[in-house]
C-alpha cells in the first residue's frame, strides 16, 4: 500500500508540480530579459549613427564620381 501511495506521489509531481513549476519559473524569467539593456541600446543607436554617416559618405562620393563622368563626356 505504502509503494502505491509513494509512486503516486512521484508521479503527480512529474506530471503535474515539474511542468507548472518550469513554466513559471522560465516565464518569468524570459519576461525579466525581454527588453534591451541599456549597453545595448547605446550599441544600437551607435550603430545606427555609423551607418547614417557612411550612406551620407557613399551618396557624396556617387554625386563626386557622377560630376566627373560628366566633365569627361
Amino acid at each position: 500500500m505504502s509503494d502505491i501511495d509513494f509512486n503516486a506521489v512521484v508521479l503527480v509531481l512529474v506530471i503535474v508540480v515539474l511542468p507548472l513549476w518550469m513554466f513559471l519559473h522560465y516565464g518569468s524569467r524570459w519576461r525579466a530579459n525581454r527588453g534591451l539593456a541599456a549597453q545595448d541600446e547605446k550599441l544600437l543607436t551607435d550603430l545606427w549613427d555609423a551607418a547614417r554617416r557612411m550612406e551620407e559618405r557613399l551618396d557624396n562620393l556617387e554625386r563626386v564620381l557622377g560630376t566627373d563622368n560628366q566633365r569627361k563626356s
